[in-house]
C-alpha cells in the first residue's frame, strides 16, 4: 500500500482525523481525539539509523499479539517513541500483505474505540 492509500484507509474510519502535533513531519491520526496510528519517514521524519527513508507506522496493538507479529514480520518492530507492550511500529517497506496491514489498523482503530466512554462509543455505533 502507498502512503497515500494508507492515509485514506485511515481517513475513511468514523470520526476520523489527520492532525500534526508533533511537526509536520508526523501525520497523527485520531478519533475523538484519540489516537489510533502515527506515519512518518523512519525515526520522527529522519529515516533509519542505516539511512533507510521507508514510512513507519505506528499502529495499537492487543498485548499478547504485539509480540507475535514481531516474531511473524521483521519489518514490524516494538512502537518507537511508544508503549512497547501496546504499540507496534510498521515499516513499510513492502514485505507485510496488505490484507495484514488493513488488518492491523482495523484492530488499531477499534482498540481505541473499545477504550473510550460509553457514550462516544454510541456515537461511533451508528457508522461503525
Amino acid at each position: 500500500m502507498s502512503v497515500e492509500q494508507i492515509a485514506r484507509y485511515l481517513l475513511a474510519k468514523p470520526n476520523s482525523t489527520l492532525d500534526y502535533p508533533f511537526g509536520e513531519q508526523v501525520k497523527v491520526f485520531k478519533v475523538k481525539n484519540k489516537m489510533f496510528a502515527t506515519m512518518a519517514i523512519g525515526k520522527m521524519g529522519k529515516g533509519d539509523d542505516a539511512g533507510n527513508m521507508h514510512w513507519w507506522m505506528n499502529l495499537k496493538c492487543d498485548p499478547d499479539e504485539t509480540v507475535m507479529l514481531r516474531d511473524i514480520f521483521p519489518s514490524i518492530i516494538p512502537g518507537y517513541h511508544m508503549s512497547k507492550r501496546l504499540w507496534n511500529t510498521i515499516i513499510l517497506d513492502g514485505s507485510i500483505p496488505q490484507g495484514e496491514i488493513e488488518r492491523m489498523m482495523d484492530n488499531s482503530y477499534l482498540l481505541v474505540v473499545s477504550k473510550m466512554t460509553k457514550k462516544d462509543q454510541q456515537s461511533l455505533s451508528i457508522h461503525i
